[in-house]
């Protein structure tokens, strides 16, 4: 067994293709992660990416659609990702396959 924190990882980003990681695969990429309310993220898309996202908590919006603690909302190719964070949010990220390079601004 190996144990480890959540502080041990970049940004939340637990599983996947990169350094550190609890699992290393480039399979798939796991996050968890808070946002802050009103906090600026950048809209972004993925050429080749999907990603499954649980909020886990919060409110926010994502392509003009309004989202709740328990919403499942799933990105696919090209679909530009552009959060704005109504409160504060605890949201799960899955992404396949597990690619760093695959993250464009908008």
């Amino acid at each position: 067994m190996k144990i480890t924190n959540i502080k041990d990882y970049k940004d939340g980003w637990i599983v996947g293709g990169f350094k550190p990681s609890a699992f290393f695969t480039k399979d798939f990429e796991v996050c968890y992660k808070t946002h802050k309310k009103n906090e600026k993220w950048d809209a972004h898309y993925h050429k080749v990416g999907t990603e499954i996202n649980l909020l886990i908590s919060g409110e926010m919006v994502i392509q003009g659609k309004n989202l709740k603690t328990g919403d499942v909302f799933t990105i696919f190719p090209y679909e530009v990702a552009d959060p704005i964070f109504l409160t504060d949010c605890t949201v799960l990220v899955i992404k396949t396959p597990s690619d760093t390079s695959d993250k464009y601004k908008v």
